[in-house]
C-alpha cells in the first residue's frame, strides 16, 4: 500500500443504519462508481453479510466490499466494511423492527468510538428508524442530538445543504405547540453565532449574510398577527449586527422562498423544524443533504429517511448520500484550511507585536 496516498485520504465512516431500509441500497451505488474513490477511504460500520444479502436482492454482481477487523486496516480507493456483528442478521425488506434498531446502534455507537480515536475523519451516517433505535442506551429524537450528547456539545444546529440554498432550524426535533415559548432572544442569538461561525469555518464564507425568518405568518404582519417578531425576534436582529453577525429579517417564510429572494443569502435560518424542511426538500429534496453545525466533528447524511417502500426494489436514488460524501470531505478540508490561516494569523500577530516591541527597546 502506498502509504503516502494513504494519508491524503479522507477516511470516512459510514453506518449502514436501518438494514430494512434503502440504507445498504444507496451505500453501493455509491461506492460502484470508482471514480469517487479517487481521494476517500470509505470505511461502513456494518455487516458483511447483510451486504451481502442487499447485492443479491438487488441483483448487483459488479461490487465488493473489502472486509476489515479494524478501521486503521482499511486500504485506500477501496469500500472497506468492518463488522459489527458476526452472525447472521433477519432483515425484513421494508419492515420496521426491533433488529434492525439495535443493529443501527451498534453502527452507530463503532463510528462515533473510531471517530474518538482519530480512526476515521468524517461521519456519514444512514438513514435511520427513529422509533426502533429507541433503548436504554438512545434515548433522542435523531442523529442529531445524539451525536450532540456524545460529543459533549450542546451548541449544535440542524443545517440542510442544497445546491444553491442552506437552511439551519432553530428548534429541531420538538412538538409544534411548544416552539413559541423556546424562541428567546438567547437562543436566536446563539443559532445565529453557530451558524456564523459555520458558514466561515465549514463553507468559506469570508462576510456571511443570514437571513432569519419570522414566527407568524407574514412575520407578524407589525404585531398584528402576533408578537414574537416586534419583542424577542427583532432586537435579536438588531443585538446580532452589533456582533458584526450580517443579520436581516425577519421574513415571512411564503415571501422569501416563493421569489429567487433567498438566493441573496449565504444561509436562512428558519424558527422551526417544517418551517425549514419543507421548502428545502421541495427545492433539493434529492440531491439535499442534512449537516450537523456546531459540532467539533464533521457529520453529514442524506436528507431522506429509510424509504421503506421501495426498499429492495432497487429504485432508490443514491444523489442524496453521494452528496452528503462529498460535502464531509469539503468541510473536512475547509476546516482544515480555515484552522491553518487562524493559525498563522495568529502567529503572524504575535511576530507583529514582538517586531514592534524590539524596535522600541
Amino acid at each position: 500500500m502506498n502509504q503516502e496516498k494513504d494519508k491524503k485520504n479522507i477516511r470516512i465512516g459510514i453506518t449502514h443504519g436501518d438494514i430494512n431500509s434503502i440504507s445498504y441500497e444507496i451505500i453501493i451505488k455509491t461506492f460502484m462508481d470508482k471514480r469517487i474513490l479517487e481521494d476517500i477511504t470509505p470505511i461502513v460500520f456494518g455487516s458483511s453479510k447483510a451486504a451481502s444479502y442487499h447485492r443479491k436482492v438487488l441483483d448487483i454482481n459488479n461490487f465488493n466490499l473489502n472486509l476489515v477487523k479494524t478501521p486503521s486496516q482499511a486500504v485506500a480507493n477501496h469500500t472497506n466494511i468492518v463488522n459489527i456483528i458476526d452472525q447472521e442478521v433477519k432483515i425484513d425488506l421494508g419492515k420496521s423492527t426491533s433488529v434492525a434498531g439495535e443493529l443501527a446502534f451498534m453502527s452507530l455507537e463503532a463510528a462515533i468510538n473510531a471517530m474518538k480515536n482519530k480512526e476515521i475523519d468524517v461521519l456519514v451516517t444512514g438513514p435511520i428508524n427513529k422509533n426502533n433505535i429507541q433503548s436504554d442506551q438512545f434515548s433522542f429524537p435523531g442523529h442529531t442530538e445524539y451525536l450532540a450528547e456524545r460529543f459533549g456539545e450542546h451548541d449544535d444546529l440542524m443545517l440542510m445543504i442544497g445546491n444553491d440554498i442552506r437552511i439551519g432550524v432553530m428548534t429541531g426535533h420538538i412538538p409544534l405547540r411548544e416552539i413559541p415559548e423556546m424562541i428567546t432572544r438567547e437562543l436566536i442569538l446563539k443559532k445565529l453565532r453557530i451558524l456564523n461561525e459555520s458558514l466561515k469555518m465549514d463553507f468559506a464564507v469570508e462576510k456571511p449574510k443570514i437571513a432569519l425568518l419570522g414566527l407568524n405568518p407574514h412575520a407578524g404582519d407589525m404585531g398584528l398577527i402576533g408578537k414574537e417578531e416586534q419583542e424577542v425576534i427583532i432586537p435579536a436582529i438588531e443585538e446580532a449586527n452589533e456582533e458584526g453577525i450580517l443579520t436581516f429579517g425577519p421574513y415571512p417564510a411564503d415571501g422569501l422562498f416563493g421569489s429567487p429572494n433567498y438566493r441573496k443569502f449565504d444561509a436562512v435560518l428558519a424558527m422551526y423544524h417544517d418551517q425549514g424542511m419543507l421548502p428545502f426538500k421541495a427545492l433539493a429534496f434529492d440531491t439535499g443533504v442534512n449537516y450537523t453545525a456546531g459540532l467539533p466533528v464533521v457529520r453529514t447524511s442524506p436528507a431522506h429517511g429509510t424509504a421503506y417502500e421501495i426498499a429492495g426494489k432497487g429504485l432508490a436514488s443514491s444523489e442524496s448520500f453521494r452528496e452528503a460524501v462529498y460535502l464531509a470531505c469539503d468541510i473536512f478540508r475547509n476546516r482544515q484550511e480555515y484552522q491553518s490561516l487562524a493559525k498563522n494569523s495568529h502567529a503572524g500577530s504575535k511576530n507583529s507585536i514582538y517586531n514592534q516591541q524590539e524596535k522600541y527597546k
